[in-house]
């Protein structure tokens, strides 16, 4: 197994907390891998093996358990009868009908430490909020970053072959099963995971018996990172193309494809004005692999596929990221974080007229602001504005 540290010492920092820890994110990420390590650590800690309760709900062992009632009687067969602290590892739960009030009575019944996966966003809203008011905390999983995919792949940061590795990583992205694949199976192993979290975690669940209008959807979004988009303008493209949807369709398809941690949306904000637009927003999709697998395998597009990549690397790092727009300048990136506001543009070229330094420029605060490039360019700033090579972001403490 990978050891992904920055994952597992979040779980280590709240264990024996009262704070059930939820991790979530797309399917193959690792969620299951990081509950396993968990697991290995608390053996570690001398924990009693018969006080660790782990169940993937997707296994052959508990893919029965679908309902809170068998859900309940097959807790009751496992949980020891002393009173020491137990641990409690539930993976894939959301396909449990009810699985909120259990995981609830369980917190105030017992002494325990609950950790849960799932890999829809639903799980976080409704009963689940009612009920915990606050007493869990989320903690998201990604694709291996570009650190975690050198480490497995064996590749110095300080060696020459950083950036060879990375075109390799902007090509197949960082789902762990793809990495350590030979180059021959990795778009075939992408395949199966793209078809697995479509048909899987968005369209069964949503009951989408036709898959036509979804797919037609996702090549879309995945053909356009880094473009503003709206629901009218994707009807009116798949139109063009033969596929006909509505605007309700389209925005159904949208929550699904968020909730499945397929896609995740950036809303634009207005710096001047300090308030959202409700207006276009932006899709970046959760790996580039899977981009590229949505789009056909073809190349080109190489800005916006880097867009999507300091993306994905800024919601990893913890920053809530949105859009910016000052009058009629686009900021690709504000990036927030308590008390921490980081400026982002993203150029796959610096271009002469330095375009992209001078709407930072423009911003007149004093937070932090940088452009990403996605080649080496031999300038460490302009106009006092640092320009960092991508390979060289993505490899910073």
């Amino acid at each position: 197994m990978f050891q992904r540290p920055f994952y597992l010492n979040q779980l280590i920092q709240f264990k024996d907390s009262d704070f059930i820890k939820v991790i979530t994110g797309v399917r193959r990420s690792g969620k299951s891998v990081l509950l396993m390590l968990y697991r290995e650590y608390l053996l570690k800690e001398n924990i009693s093996e018969d006080h660790i309760i782990y169940m993937n709900f997707e296994s052959y062992d508990y893919q029965t358990i679908t309902t809170e009632e068998k859900f309940r009687e097959k807790l009751n067969t496992l949980l020891p009868n002393d009173n020491k602290k137990i641990y409690l590892l539930f993976d894939e739960i959301q396909v449990v009908e009810g699985w909120q009030r259990v995981v609830n009575g369980i917190r105030v019944s017992f002494d325990s430490d609950i950790i849960i996966t799932g890999s829809n966003g639903k799980m976080l809203s409704g009963e689940l909020a009612t009920l915990l008011s606050g007493r869990y905390i989320e903690i998201p999983i990604y694709p291996l970053s570009f650190s975690e995919y050198l480490r497995v792949k064996g590749v110095d940061k300080e060696s020459r072959k950083v950036d060879a590795a990375y075109l390799e990583y902007e090509k197949f992205g960082g789902f762990p099963s793809v990495v350590i694949a030979e180059e021959t199976i990795k778009d075939t192993i992408l395949s199966g995971i793209f078809d697995s979290i479509v048909l899987n975690d968005v369209a069964f669940r949503a009951g989408v018996k036709d898959s036509t209008v979804l797919k037609a959807i996702i090549s879309f979004l995945s053909d356009n990172v880094g473009q503003l988009v709206n629901t009218s303008k994707i009807v009116n493209t798949l139109k063009g193309e033969g596929v006909e949807s509505t605007v309700h369709t389209v925005n159904r398809y949208l929550d699904l494809l968020e909730n499945g941690f397929l896609f995740y949306r950036a809303k634009q904000y207005d710096i001047r004005g300090r308030e959202y637009l409700r207006t276009n927003g932006k899709y970046f999709i959760v790996d580039s692999g899977l981009r590229r697998n949505a789009v056909g395998r073809k190349d080109g597009n190489y800005s916006n596929r880097l867009e999507n990549i300091v993306f994905i690397e800024l919601m990893r790092r913890g920053y809530t990221v949105d859009v910016g727009r000052l009058d009629s300048k686009e900021i690709d990136f504000i990036a927030r974080k308590l008390d921490e506001t980081l400026y982002v543009q993203v150029a796959y070229e610096i271009p002469d007229n330095t375009h992209e330094t001078d709407n930072l420029l423009n911003i007149k605060d004093n937070y932090k602001k940088m452009v990403v490039t996605g080649r080496y360019h031999d300038v460490e700033q302009i106009d006092g504005i640092p320009i960092v090579y991508i390979a060289d972001w993505l490899l910073a403490e």
